[in-house]
């Protein structure tokens, strides 16, 4: 009874909780929230100054005292309070249009796979004391699976990459089970990082982390493109200390790419030597699906497929593919509920 009347004044969220950004999704209405998981606090009086886009234009911009950080670190939650003011913030800010004074939904949460009992619960606190009445976890991999339309729940494989911010996960799925899989903590992040080292390396230049991810976007790639590309690379000279510009094309990209792009290459190959020979040929006559903002590095599904000598196909959006996934859930609660992971606070 009490559940219902609660329902009456909220709106059921399902949370992509990405290590890079945080996507929200309302029952009934789809992708309402996409924003980075940035918070900005004053370290000072310990006071919450912005969160999400706002936050995101503070990095490397602020005083000492103000610090924009991320609180999710793998897509696990390395800062519980934090993360928790973040959760009520978005939550909130879906139920302004509607008139709630005490917003209480259901929300269904996606985590990495093989997240640990002490990880998932602090989770499911953080949703919980940002204000849900309920909260459900469900891995990623299975939520985008889910929200690039697989077949789950049949008894066939399914195989899903999702290459987010932090970490990216290797799933074969059938009959709403993970059969095999594996999860690394190399992803876009990494990506930036190794183009960082290679300007720091190659040409003593001391880039910032959104200088590097607009590069990686621009002109990354994980195998040769029919047309090059250079742009601009602007940081500070490690030598004078100045302010100082080089060009850089594809290929050298590419080269700054290549060891995250093989470990990510080695971990799908190695999920399909665990896989059942029954589930490879169903992979074999369906294919690979990318998602999560990784599959949108130009090449990658032709070098996965190179190496994997199978179809690989890039989902349509691959970056809503999780919230997605958590709210076509939402919609049926009751059916798919089998694909939740159990409370780890019962």
């Amino acid at each position: 009874m009490l559940n219902r009347f609660w329902g009456a004044f909220s709106h059921d969220v399902g949370i992509d909780l990405g290590t890079a950004n945080t996507l929200v999704y309302v029952r009934g209405k789809g992708i309402v929230i996409n924003e980075p998981s940035v918070v900005a606090i004053n370290q000072r009086t310990k006071q919450i100054l912005a969160i999400g886009t706002e936050a995101q234009v503070m990095v490397g911009k602020t005083p000492a005292h103000i610090v924009a950080t991320r609180p999710l670190v793998d897509g696990v939650v390395s800062d519980f309070e934090v993360t928790e003011q973040m959760l009520r913030y978005f939550i909130e800010r879906v139920h302004k249009e509607r008139f709630s004074l005490l917003p209480r939904p259901r929300v269904v949460i996606g985590v990495p796979y093989g997240v640990t009992e002490v990880e998932r619960r602090a989770a499911e606190e953080a949703a919980l004391n940002a204000g849900a009445r309920q909260a459900f976890l469900i891995e990623e991999p299975v939520a985008a699976a889910i929200g690039a339309r697989l077949p789950i729940q049949e008894a066939t494989g399914s195989m899903i990459v999702d290459i987010g911010g932090g970490t990216t996960e290797v799933a074969v799925i059938s009959m709403g089970g993970i059969v095999a899989s594996r999860s690394i903590r190399v992803a876009g992040d990494e990506m930036n990082q190794d183009i960082i080292n290679y300007a720091r390396d190659n040409f003593n230049l001391l880039l910032g982390e959104r200088t590097a991810e607009q590069i990686k976007i621009d002109i990354g790639s994980a195998c040769p493109l029919k047309e090059p590309l250079e742009r601009p690379m602007r940081g500070r000279d490690l030598v004078s200390g100045l302010p100082h510009q080089v060009m850089i094309n594809d290929e050298q990209v590419r080269q700054a790419l290549y060891k995250s792009t093989m470990i990510i290459v080695d971990a799908v190959k190695s999920t399909i030597e665990e896989t059942p020979p029954e589930l490879v040929a169903d992979i074999m006559e369906r294919g690979i699906v990318l998602a999560g903002g990784g599959a949108l590095l130009k090449g990658l599904d032709v070098l996965i497929s190179q190496a994997t000598q199978t179809k690989v196909y890039i989902a349509d959006d691959p970056l809503t593919c999780v919230a997605r996934g958590t709210g076509v859930v939402l919609e049926d609660l009751e059916t798919l509920e089998s694909v939740l992971l159990s409370s780890a606070l019962r």
